[in-house]
């Protein structure tokens, strides 16, 4: 007679380090830090794996010894050969991302959203530059709304117009505004810039693209796989990465009411953003990347 021997039981966390091996074996990037979804081999295995398996994605201690039926290992394999062939970010192939804890759809029409200036919304930092009167919020350079939203849910009194050249980035900011019921106080604005935003603003938060030539070419697959209109800035012939700076400061104070501030995103281009601009002294913000990535400027200071 022969012996059947049963396959051995393959736990969630077992399929997860066994994910994580071949992502690390693809030699794939991880966003270094920079947002995309995970830092590392581990988590990003972790969080494919939850989400295939339908699972809560930040809560693995509870699931961990679960077994998983070949059908579902099928599956998930599946999923991270698509995420190692493709070098699609992960956030692309799940269509969601998170900041500050807060849901949002995505998929390749907008930039993964990872905004720092979401963490100075959410510890109140900006708070000491807002008043009772401030009313009219707008979110430049929206992507897929998560800024306005974020700030939204920070501001309940206030309204907000969020903008953006690309339809594409609108469509999806639509996606997440109805998602959280925010369409009767976000207003969805079609706007190279400041072209078509009615202004006047009491507070403008804008992560704008700001990437300089040299990193722009240095930036791995997954950096890639999202729109350039949205990253580069050098779409006008510089190489600073502060083309649409330089144009958004021309016009800015015109649409600004008399105490308004601009709560500007620049990344890693504080260098380049002094040679550009050397008579402005910005107030810098600390953020989980440091104190030198997010700045405020008045509306003074702008004219």
């Amino acid at each position: 007679m022969t012996t059947t021997i049963p396959a051995p039981t393959v736990t969630v966390l077992a399929l997860i380090e066994q994910m994580a091996d071949r992502l690390d074996a693809a030699g794939l990037s991880f966003a270094d830090g920079y947002g995309q979804g995970t830092t590392n081999a581990f988590d990003e295995a972790a969080w494919l794996v939850l989400w295939k398996l339908g699972l809560e994605i930040d809560d693995l201690e509870s699931v961990e010894t679960r077994p998983v039926a070949p059908e579902d290992q099928a599956q998930v394999a599946l999923l991270v050969d698509q995420r190692i062939s493709t070098r699609q970010p992960a956030a692309y192939l799940t269509n969601e991302a998170w900041l500050m804890g807060v849901p949002f759809y995505v998929d390749e029409r907008v930039i993964i959203p990872r905004s720092l200036i979401a963490e100075l919304l959410d510890d109140g930092s900006i708070d000491d530059w807002l008043s009772d009167e401030t009313q009219r919020v707008l979110d430049l350079c929206t992507g897929n709304g998560s800024l306005a939203v974020l700030a939204a849910m920070a501001y309940p009194e206030v309204v907000l117009d969020a903008a953006d050249i690309s339809l594409d980035a609108l469509a999806v900011a639509r996606i997440n505004v109805d998602r959280h019921q925010l369409g009767s106080r976000i207003t969805l604005v079609e706007s190279d810039g400041l072209a078509a935003c009615p202004g006047h603003y009491d507070l403008i938060l804008c992560n704008p693209p700001y990437v300089n030539a040299v990193s722009m070419a240095a930036l791995p697959a997954e950096f890639r796989a999202e729109p350039i209109l949205a990253l580069s800035g050098n779409m006008h012939g510089g190489s600073d990465g502060m083309d649409f700076i330089r144009g958004l400061f021309l016009t800015i104070a015109a649409q600004m009411n008399e105490n308004a501030v601009l709560v500007l995103e620049i990344g890693n281009e504080r260098e380049n953003f002094a040679r550009a601009f050397p008579h402005l002294e910005p107030l810098w913000f600390e953020t989980s990347a440091g104190p030198d990535q997010v700045l405020l400027l008045t509306r003074e200071q702008l004219a």
